[in-house]
């Protein structure tokens, strides 16, 4: 028996340290430009915390928040300027989260974790893209809406009451718009959809491309014009 306790312990702690190892392997960096862009604006002001980087209105005054989890092996870096325009046209924090060894399945913090960053935030979405929108919709029943990214639920919400809004791309080769339209039934029934025509699962973020991925049409102004027309009404209409 200690025998055998021993190897499943040796077997769990090797996929423990494969798992770490994999996580900080070919992790999907910022794009310089539009990272460089968003650091320089002088109507944003830029916070790196050790749980999240916190981009705020620099006049201050913001009431409502989104807390955005990144996809998995991708830095949290990336989604800043896709971001940007919701914190500089409309007022929105966004607090971009820092998973835990780059998987935010691996990630057990609880929303308040994020949210404490700015406090005077009174209203709270949650959201994520990929596999981050994977545990955003987790952590949503704290929330006071949810926000998808080419992403879906594996937990159900569907009684949840909560406001969901869920953003596709049409030439998404992994979160494709089949597979969204698939796991609608884990949303309420007035969920709202949208889908960005030429948009990828890397036009989301601005990290380069992503095996398996389709190939985008849209460029990254009229994608980020796109996320911050769709966005921006959805979260100014949260009570």
């Amino acid at each position: 028996m200690r025998w055998t306790l021993g190897v499943i312990g040796g077997l769990i702690a090797a996929l423990l340290i494969g798992i770490v190892v994999w996580s900080q392997v070919d992790v999907m960096g910022a794009e310089a430009g539009p990272l460089d862009a968003v650091r320089s604006d002088p109507s944003i002001s830029v916070a790196d915390d050790g749980a999240g980087i916190v981009l705020a209105p620099a006049d201050g005054g913001s009431d409502v928040g989104l807390v955005f989890i990144p996809g998995a092996k991708v830095d949290p870096w990336a989604y800043a300027a896709k971001l940007s325009r919701l914190v500089v046209d409309d007022g929105v924090t966004v607090v971009i989260t820092r998973p835990w060894v780059n998987l935010a399945f691996f990630d057990p913090r609880p929303l308040d974790a994020f949210t404490s960053l700015a406090p005077d935030v009174k209203a709270w979405a949650v959201g994520g893209h990929s596999l981050g929108g994977v545990r955003a919709c987790q952590l949503a029943p704290d929330a006071d809406a949810l926000v998808l990214f080419a992403s879906y639920c594996a937990n159900d919400l569907s009684g949840s009451g909560l406001p969901v809004l869920s953003l596709a791309g049409s030439d998404d080769g992994l979160s494709t718009p089949q597979k969204i339209a698939d796991a609608k039934g884990e949303l309420p029934a007035d969920a709202e959809f949208v889908e960005i025509a030429g948009a990828a699962h890397a036009s989301f973020g601005d990290y380069g491309p992503q095996a398996g991925d389709g190939t985008p049409t849209i460029s990254d102004a009229d994608m980020t014009a796109a996320l911050t027309d769709a966005i921006a009404p959805f979260l100014a209409a949260l009570p």
